[in-house]
Formats: structure tokens, sequence, C-alpha cells
């Protein structure tokens, strides 16, 4: 299975290094020297890497045969895929690769159909999930522990606790006009907040 793990930036100095927008929880496995990736377009790999650092919050790679900025500028917008077993699981227990949450279902906790998890979105706060509801919109659902309680690969679903007004605009209007909007305020901003889920939002490989 090919995951991406990375899309290539901006050229740094006058090397060859590259700055990379990381899309994997695992950069040191999928982005570490030897690391050999395919690339989208095709026409600009495969790609070994050579060496790697973090520089300001931002990791820069140097490719096996990239040796100036003009080449490394060439790559600029590459996405960088990684080949994954598609049996691989990570080593925690509540953590996930993306691969494995994209297309569950999202529902509720009685039950309630909510859409299709499209997309898994890595922050350098949180990790968001693009969630497709059946007209056709998408919302963005903090993967914390608090909203999102349940992932259940056995049967293909994750179940989410949303904050008043996160997956219905217009529970949240109504929850506002009630009592001079005190009802919204009390569990809204701090649920999608909380940062104490960040073991169950340990999402991997994009995309």
């Amino acid at each position: 299975m090919q995951l991406v793990v990375g899309k290539i930036g901006r050229a740094h100095g006058i090397k060859g290094d590259v700055s990379v927008e990381v899309r994997t929880d695992e950069p040191e496995l999928r982005l570490g020297p030897g690391a050999v990736l395919f690339t989208d377009p095709a026409s600009a790999g495969p790609l070994t890497v050579e060496s790697g650092k973090v520089h300001s919050g931002r990791l820069l790679l140097r490719f096996a045969g990239v040796k100036d900025r003009n080449a490394a500028e060439e790559l600029r917008g590459t996405l960088l895929i990684a080949e994954v077993d598609p049996e691989e699981r990570p080593d925690d227990p509540e953590e996930y690769y993306d691969h494995q949450l994209i297309g569950l279902d999202v529902v509720l906790l009685d039950g309630t159909p909510v859409g299709e998890l499209t997309e898994v979105i890595h922050l350098p706060y949180q990790d968001l999930l693009t969630v497709r509801k059946a007209d056709g919109t998408d919302v963005l659902v903090p993967f914390v522990t608090r909203i999102v309680p349940t992932i259940d690969l056995e049967n293909q679903r994750a179940v989410i606790d949303p904050p008043v007004g996160l997956i219905d605009l217009a529970q949240a209007e109504v929850a506002a006009g009630a009592d001079g909007g005190d009802v919204a305020g009390s569990d809204g901003a701090d649920g999608a907040g909380d940062g104490d889920g960040a073991d169950a939002g340990g999402a991997e490989e994009s995309r």
C-alpha cells in the first residue's frame, strides 16, 4: 500500500536541502536516512533520503543526487510516498494510521449516522478528522478522546460525541438563543480545545 508521508516545500540553503511538510506521525521511520520514496509526479523520483535535520521547527531533508539549490527547487510541491505493509499497525494500540481511519462510517453515541471520514489533517497542536456529511458538506472534528471516544476498526466506524453546534450549526443557534447563550458556551469551546485525547489522536500517514 502506498501512502503520502510528506510534501516537499522550499529549498533551504545552497546544498540541496528542502523543507518538508510532514504527513506522518513516524517521520524518523518514513523519512529517515536511507528511506526510498516514490513521488507524485512520478518523474521526480524515486528519491532516497540522504540526511535530515530539524531547523526552526521544520524538517529539512537532503536527497541523494540533489546537490544544489536549483535542483532542490525543482522538487518543490512534490508529494513523497512510502510503501507500507497494509497489515502494519502502530506499536501503541491507541494510535492509528490514516489508512485505517479513512473511509470509516462516523456515527453519534446513539448510532445516528453523521457521514464518512474522508481525511486526517495533521496540525502541530492536534489532529483533525474531516467528515463528509450526507449533504456533501465537510465538518472538521478534533481528534481527541473527549470528542472521538471510540474507533471501532472491526465494525469500520468512528463514534463521536461532538459539542453542541460542531456538526449542526442550527443546534448552536438554538442553544445560543436559550438563556442568553449560556447553554452553548458551557460545553462547546472546552470540548473542541481539550487536548487530553492525544493518545487517541495518533493518526499516521495521510493521505
